[in-house]
């Protein structure tokens, strides 16, 4: 019902804001399960898929809209659309709060090298003639600091180069 998918949109917003309190977050579904006489098994799996949709949408920088015109591809309901729709729009702010300063603290990027490349020559013949790009990441870890090597090819590169600049984009929007 509606009034059930509220309370486990609510717990699923709660535990995405305070993602270390796993136990209280197991006891509210076995709380919710034994409330609503549902078989706790499938409602972890519908929590997981739940969670699933707000984390991806952080990741692809999905507006409220979008969030719940995917759902209502997927199958929900528009009501129960709208209320997810809702609970984004308040919750999505702190919540990419929380995943960028989490990203930030994790790997703190101090300082970057690279170089094109072009391969003159291969055992393989497609790979004659490709553009490539070496770089090395200095990242911060803890109080150390840590080079990092990437080689990409010229759409993994252009891929990269585009989800910086949503980071950038993401990190104007907080400040």
């Amino acid at each position: 019902s509606s009034q059930q998918f509220s309370s486990l949109t609510e717990v699923i917003f709660q535990f995405l804001g305070e993602p270390k309190e796993v136990e209280r977050f197991l006891a509210q579904l076995t709380d919710f399960a034994a409330l609503n006489k549902i078989s706790l098994g499938p409602l972890k799996n519908i929590a997981k898929s739940l969670l699933l949709v707000p984390t991806n949408a952080l990741k692809r920088s999905l507006s409220a809209e979008q969030v719940a015109a995917d759902l209502i591809a997927l199958g929900l309901s528009e009501e129960k659309a709208a209320y997810f729709e809702e609970q984004w729009k308040e919750h999505s702010p702190a919540l990419l709060r929380l995943a960028m300063g989490n990203t930030l603290m994790v790997n703190q990027l101090i300082d970057m090298e690279w170089k094109f490349g072009v391969t003159a020559g291969s055992s393989e013949m497609e790979k004659g003639g490709s553009i490539f790009l070496q770089l090395k990441l200095v990242v911060k870890k803890g109080n150390q600091t840590e080079p990092v090597y990437l080689e990409l090819t010229l759409p993994q590169f252009y891929s990269f180069l585009h989800e910086m600049e949503r980071v950038k984009t993401s990190l104007e929007c907080l400040s």
